[in-house]
This record gives structure tokens, C-alpha cells and sequence, in this order.
């Protein structure tokens, strides 16, 4: 192999690292509660977890909220999942995760060193929920950056969906 086809492999390899990641469950209904109190709560719909990296952009941001609304995971009248949330007036329920980042390599302690920190993580993720709110026509919830959360749920399915914005390509 050619040095400069290393280079080029290892810069793939980099670029794929470094991601915006959500994980999607459909639910009939999810509430987040911080302090015992219910701050958000939805019907049917999705329940999105998101974490957040330093090298996430507004086209990140823009890729993933047309994937989430337009994600046909509902089932239509035949019983197969061929409804986006739009279709079914469904409501969203977004909760911050850095968790999502976790890395696991070594030892048995997470290292979420590829977590943003708040200050470029919390602009984003206001991004990302207005972005939510602005393609749909139905409620949007949110949890509260930072908060220790409580998050109910009923999965609907269950189904849930994984998606990393830097294997859009893919």
C-alpha cells in the first residue's frame, strides 16, 4: 500500500470518529422528570436521545432532523412501518445524552472525552431541537442539558434506530 492511500485511509478512519449520534425510540408515551417533577412529556412519537461533538456542524444538524421526520418507522393501516412521524401528527421528545459518546476501549470505565462540553454542546443542541420544531407541526419536548433526568417510556415495537451523522455517506 501506498503511503499516500495510508494517509488517505487513516484520515477516512479519523473522519468517521467524530459524529452527532441519536438513538430514535418510538414510543406511545415518554416524560422526562428532574427533582420529581415532570418537565416534558409526549404521546406517540419518538423519544430522541442525542449527543454531541466538537467537529458536529449546522449540516449535521440539518441531515438529521430531515432523516428523523421523514424516518418511516410508524405502521400504516396494513401494519407496516411506512408512516414518518409528520404523517402520524406524532410528537418528539429530545433529551440531551453524552453518554452516547462513551468510549469503552480500555479498562471499565466509560471515557467520554469525545462528549462536547457545554459550551459548544448546549448552542447545539438548542440548534437541534429548533430545527425539530420548525419540520414539524406537533409538540416538541425537551429534557434539560446537564440535569439529572428521569426518562419514562413506553417503546412502541420496540423499535429503536441508531444513526451517526458522519455514516450518512454510507
Amino acid at each position: 500500500m501506498l503511503v499516500e492511500d495510508c494517509n488517505h485511509f487513516f484520515k477516512l478512519a479519523i473522519e468517521k470518529i467524530d459524529n452527532m449520534r441519536v438513538v430514535i425510540q418510538r414510543v406511545s408515551k415518554a416524560s422526562v422528570k428532574i427533582d420529581g417533577e415532570i418537565i416534558s412529556a409526549i404521546k406517540k412519537g419518538m423519544l430522541i436521545l442525542v449527543g454531541i461533538e466538537d467537529t458536529d456542524q449546522q449540516e449535521d444538524i440539518d441531515w438529521l432532523t430531515t432523516k428523523i421526520t421523514q424516518l418511516r418507522i410508524f405502521d400504516d393501516e396494513k401494519g407496516v412501518m411506512n408512516l414518518s412521524v409528520k404523517d402520524i401528527d406524532g410528537e418528539i421528545l429530545i433529551v440531551s445524552q453524552f453518554t452516547l459518546h462513551a468510549s469503552t476501549k480500555k479498562g471499565n470505565r466509560p471515557s467520554y472525552i469525545r462528549a462536547s462540553k457545554p459550551d459548544f454542546a448546549i448552542p447545539m443542541y438548542e440548534k437541534f431541537i429548533e430545527a425539530i420544531e420548525n419540520a414539524i407541526d406537533n409538540k416538541v419536548g425537551t429534557g434539560r442539558f446537564g440535569a439529572m433526568m428521569e426518562i419514562s417510556l413506553v417503546n412502541d415495537g420496540p423499535v429503536t434506530i441508531i444513526i451517526d451523522t458522519k455514516q450518512k455517506d454510507f
